[in-house]
């Protein structure tokens, strides 16, 4: 990702079809969502993507290790139009760069627990459920299970 992206992410990201399932659910302002680039784009064990098909740009995804610097997390989103299928391409490409590029030995996620196509798409990918965080995210109005995820490089590798 780079500067020239931020407006294309930020529309992406205050998209409500985006915003409703994500933790900070709140429209971003540009400045917040620079502030959060500048912050990022240069932090060290921090990948921002762009995911693309056919050359246009149509996902997000953002890759940050965790204190072992072969385990991270994701988080990821499309474009509000993006093709059906997109989500699947883009979740295999983001898997074959953190385990084949960034050489990770684990990928975390985690989904609100009401966000089932997220649930799904983690497993369908070949995440393993490793938890839930019970009542761990307050919206405002009411507290949401968090459910965690993980895959191995060796999982990732097996069933390639």
């Amino acid at each position: 990702m780079r500067s020239g992206d931020l407006a294309r992410v930020l529309n992406w990201r205050n998209h409500p079809d985006v915003r409703q399932f994500m933790y900070t659910s709140h429209e971003i302002s540009p400045e917040e969502h620079a502030q959060w680039f500048a912050r990022n784009s240069e932090a060290p064990g921090v990948w921002l993507l762009i995911y693309e098909v056919d050359s246009a740009p149509v996902g997000f995804v953002n890759i940050s290790a965790t204190r072992c610097a072969q385990v991270a997390d994701w988080g990821f989103y499309l474009a509000p139009d993006a093709e059906p299928g997109t989500g699947r391409s883009l979740g295999e490409a983001a898997l074959k760069y953190a385990f084949e590029e960034l050489e990770l030995h684990k990928l975390c996620g985690q989904a609100l627990g009401f966000n089932e196509r997220s649930i799904r798409f983690h497993e369908r990918l070949g995440f393993t459920r490793e938890g839930v965080l019970r009542e761990q995210h307050c919206d405002g109005e009411r507290y949401h299970d968090v459910i965690c995820f993980g895959l191995l490089a060796a999982e990732w590798k097996n069933a390639k």
